[in-house]
C-alpha cells in the first residue's frame, strides 16, 4: 500500500533530525576562508560595539555647537585650530574655543559635540594640518552656519551594543554577517561541523569511462553530488557491487566514516534489487509512495549512521533528493524556502488521479509548457526551468488555467 508524499517526508524528518542535532560543533576564525554559508551552532553576542567609538561620518572640523550659534553669512565665526584627528589616532581633548579637524571613522575629540564638512567652510579645504605629538598647531578655519549638535556623528553602539545579540543559532553565514561578527570584536565562530554524505550507486549497468555494451554512464553521482554540495554537504562517492553480502560490507565500512548514506537504485520489486535485499533484514524499510516520478522509496536506521534508499532513474533520483532532502538541507543550514509563482499552462496536461505527480517544465513567453514525465529523460531534466505539483486527485489541468511553478536549474 502507498504511503502519502507528506507522510514520508515526516518519516524522513523524524531519521535525520538526530542525525543533524549530533553533528557537534567546529570553530573557526571569523577570516577563515570556510566561513561563508556555514551556520552558527550557538547564539553569539558582541564583545565589542558597533561602532566601537564615536567617530565622524565626515571629513571635518570638530566642534562645540555652541561656539557656533552665531554664525551667519554676514557675521562668520572664526575659531583657531586644534590638533587633527586622523582615523586610527587616539582621542584628543578639544580645547575650548577651537575646531579640529576630523576625518571620517576617526575618534570624535572629547568635548565636541558636532562635526562641520570641510566644504561647508569658508575656506572649503584643509590648510596645513598637524597631529598631536608632530608639531604645534595653527590656522584657523570661519564657519557661515551653526552646526546641531549630534550632526555628522556616529555614536558608539548606535548600530549594536555590546553584549547585544549578533547570530542567533541556526543563522547561516553571509559575507555581510561575517562583517558583522567581525566588526563585533568576535574572532573565533562556532558553526555546526559539516555533514558528511557517502552517496553510493548501484547496479552493474553502470560503465566506467568506457561503458560496454548493455551498460550506461553514471549520470546520478556527477549529479546528485553537485546538488549536495550547494547545500554545504560533504560527499563521497561510491560505486557498490551488485552483490547483497558484498553491498551490506562496504555499507558497514562507510557508516564508520560519514553521517548519512544515500544509495541510488536497486529498491523496485524486481529482482536483483540490491539495496532491498541487503537491507530488509537490517531494519530497512522500503514502501511505495504515492508520487510520480520516485514511487519506490526507502530508508533504513543502522548502528552508526542512517541511509535513504532513492530509485535509480535519474529524474527519480534528483526529485527523490528535491522532495525529501533539501528541505530539510535548507532548514539545518538556515535558507529560505523557495517561493512560487504563478503561471498559466501552455496546453492541457493529465495526470494520474492517485498519485502527486511532479512535472518538468518550460517558462516560455509568460506560459508554462510541462515536458513528458518520463523518469529516464536526462536531457529534459536539464534544459526544464521549474517543477509543477500535480497533487492527488487531480487528473487534469486546462490550457490557459494558471499554475503554482518551482523554479528548478538556477
Amino acid at each position: 500500500m502507498s504511503c502519502t508524499l507528506e507522510n514520508h517526508r515526516t518519516e524522513l524528518e523524524a531519521l535525520l533530525r538526530p542525525v543533524f542535532n549530533s553533528l557537534g560543533t567546529q570553530v573557526l576564525p571569523v577570516a577563515s576562508a570556510e566561513l561563508c554559508d556555514k551556520v552558527t551552532s550557538e547564539d553569539l553576542f558582541a564583545a565589542l560595539p558597533i561602532p566601537a567609538f564615536t567617530n565622524s561620518q565626515m571629513d571635518g572640523y570638530a566642534a562645540r555647537s555652541a561656539d557656533l550659534l552665531a554664525a551667519s553669512s554676514t557675521t562668520p565665526v572664526t575659531l583657531p585650530l586644534g590638533f587633527t584627528a586622523a582615523a586610527g589616532d587616539r582621542q584628543i581633548p578639544l580645547q575650548h574655543g577651537t575646531v579640529s579637524p576630523v576625518m571620517t571613522g576617526a575618534m570624535i575629540p572629547q568635548g565636541a559635540d558636532t562635526v562641520i564638512p570641510v566644504e561647508e567652510s569658508v575656506l572649503g579645504t584643509f590648510p596645513q594640518l598637524v597631529r598631536a605629538g608632530q608639531g604645534t598647531a595653527s590656522g584657523h578655519a570661519q564657519f557661515t552656519a551653526p552646526s546641531a549638535p549630534g550632526r555628522f556623528i556616529r555614536p558608539v553602539g548606535v548600530d549594536l551594543e555590546a553584549g547585544a545579540l549578533v547570530a542567533s543559532a541556526g543563522t547561516r553565514l553571509t559575507p555581510t554577517m561575517i562583517a558583522a561578527l567581525a566588526s563585533s570584536g568576535l574572532r573565533e565562530i562556532p558553526v555546526r561541523r559539516t555533514l558528511t554524505v557517502a552517496l553510493c550507486t548501484t547496479g552493474d549497468e553502470l560503465g566506467g569511462d568506457n561503458p560496454a555494451e548493455g551498460q550506461i554512464p553514471d549520470a546520478n553521482s556527477p549529479m546528485l553530488a553537485a546538488l549536495l554540495r550547494r547545500y554545504g554537504v560533504e560527499v563521497r562517492t561510491a560505486q557498490l557491487p551488485d552483490d547483497p553480502d558484498r553491498f551490506a560490507a562496504a555499507i558497514d565500512q562507510l557508516q564508520e566514516h560519514v553521517d548519512l548514506i544515500l544509495t541510488v537504485g536497486g529498491i523496485s520489486a524486481g529482482a536483483y534489487e540490491v539495496v532491498r535485499q541487503a537491507l530488509a533484514g537490517r531494519g530497512g524499510n522500503f514502501h511505495h509512495v504515492a508520487i510520480q516520478p520516485g514511487g519506490p522509496q526507502g530508508f533504513a536506521a543502522l548502528e552508526h549512521s542512517v541511509v535513504l534508499c532513492f530509485p535509480g532513474n535519474p529524474v527519480s533520483a534528483l526529485l527523490s533528493v528535491e522532495l525529501f532532502l533539501t528541505p530539510l538541507l535548507r532548514v539545518f543550514n538556515g535558507l529560505p524556502e523557495p517561493q512560487p509563482e504563478h503561471f498559466p499552462l501552455a496546453q492541457t496536461v493529465s495526470s494520474p488521479e492517485h498519485k502527486h505527480q511532479v512535472r518538468r517544465a518550460l517558462i516560455r513567453d509568460g506560459q508554462v509548457t510541462i515536458l513528458d514525465p518520463g523518469s529516464h529523460l536526462v536531457h529534459d531534466l536539464a534544459r526544464a526551468d521549474a517543477l509543477v505539483h500535480i497533487p492527488v486527485g487531480v487528473s487534469e489541468l486546462a490550457a490557459g488555467q494558471s499554475v503554482e511553478i518551482w523554479r528548478m536549474n538556477v
